[in-house]
């Protein structure tokens, strides 16, 4: 009798993890506020109450990634510094040495999906209401979420400097194309 096959490293298995409790808080974040927008818009129709908890789930979700999550799963950081006397703002990014913390396949896996997928969703509905123009109010909230969620992509593949985020963007979307969109357009804001 053939035993199953025991899953391996790499695989999208939340068992795999090191830090599992991390990895299903980051996915339960990243997937609530997508769910309670649709559910929202589908099913209960009030615009203010489904704005405001969207907008706090986006919120714990943008909190959540930054801080805790791109630390633990991947052992990245970033944040921003504002000088006070001149009023200049600068961007801090920061990654752990490979050689002193191991990451592992399962987490840089379902981190870098989930980095890149969600506002790809997001991106996907507000194309959704723009065509649909009973929903267009609906787009300020999209675009609420795609801010968030853009910028935290960005982030963490500008302080990426052992190249996580490049190798999986150029396996997954096929190479120049992302590096010509983060490096060139959106990474002018972090200057």
């Amino acid at each position: 009798m053939d035993q199953p096959l025991q899953p391996q490293q790499g695989e999208l298995n939340w068992r795999l993890s090191a830090h599992p409790i991390t990895l299903l808080c980051f996915l339960g974040f990243r997937s609530s506020a997508l769910l309670m927008y649709l559910f929202g818009v589908l099913f209960i129709k009030n615009f203010v109450l489904v704005f405001i908890l969207t907008l706090l789930l986006l919120s714990a979700d943008f909190y959540y990634l930054k801080n805790i999550a791109g630390r633990r799963l991947v052992g990245l950081r970033w944040w921003n510094e504002v000088n006070t006397s001149t009023g200049d703002s600068h961007w801090v990014f920061e990654s752990s040495d490979p050689t002193t913390r191991t990451i592992t396949a399962t987490d840089k896996r379902f981190f870098w999906l989930g980095l890149y997928i969600t506002p790809a969703l997001w991106i996907g509905l507000a194309v959704l209401a723009i065509v649909t123009l009973s929903k267009i109010i609906w787009l300020s909230l999209v675009a609420i979420a795609l801010i968030l969620t853009i910028t935290n992509t960005v982030a963490f593949s500008r302080c990426d400097r052992f190249g996580q985020a490049s190798t999986f963007a150029n396996r997954a979307f096929g190479g120049s194309i992302v590096s010509n969109i983060t490096g060139g357009l959106l990474g002018r804001l972090f200057k």
